[in-house]
């Protein structure tokens, strides 16, 4: 993979001369950027595999504020109404996207796969939709009252780019 994608994650990946100490902004994603990504990884527990899949850019775009993007749907803001037993969720996506939550009392475990199984996310999951659209919104019900939730929104667009928050929280009300 080469392109200004990869010189972006190389000069974040570069501020830290721990996690990429050659520092080097090519524009190629070679053996030093995997090595650096998998030293971001191990840094972040994150599984280590050398590649920026979901979780991995997840990270990346929190720590950098949103700034490295990614092929996947870019996620915006989610906004959250709680109530005693539920919370309503909305958010959009720069593109059409289906779109799932996982949410649990727990903080969730999210590993990065390999290449052709994508990620797995720990905890209760709620399917939003499976039609592609860019506005998003969705109710959880049954939830326990004056409980903390963590939460991820997973996004995929049609061309199967996939993107995820990076995990958040939310608490019921009495």
């Amino acid at each position: 993979m080469s392109g200004a994608d990869v010189s972006d994650l190389q000069r974040f990946l570069a501020q830290d001369n721990t996690i990429y100490p050659q520092g080097l902004v090519t524009g190629y994603f070679g053996t030093l950027t995997k090595a650096a990504v998998s030293n971001f990884q191990a840094r972040n527990g994150i599984s280590n595999i050398g590649r920026v899949g979901p979780v991995t850019m997840a990270a990346i775009n929190a720590q950098m504020g949103g700034g490295l993007v990614g092929s996947g749907p870019v996620i915006g803001p989610v906004f959250i109404t709680t109530g005693n037993t539920g919370a309503t969720m909305t958010w959009n996506t720069s593109g059409n996207s289906a779109a799932i939550i996982y949410y649990s009392t727990a903080p969730l475990a999210m590993t990065e796969a390999s290449a052709t199984t994508g990620v797995t996310i720990g905890g209760s999951s709620m399917l939003v939709h499976t039609d592609q659209r860019s506005t998003h919104a969705a109710t959880l019900t049954g939830l326990l009252s004056n409980s903390t939730y963590y939460y991820v929104v997973y996004a995929k667009d049609a061309s199967g780019n996939e993107s995820i928050t990076w995990p958040s929280t939310f608490r019921t009300t009495n």
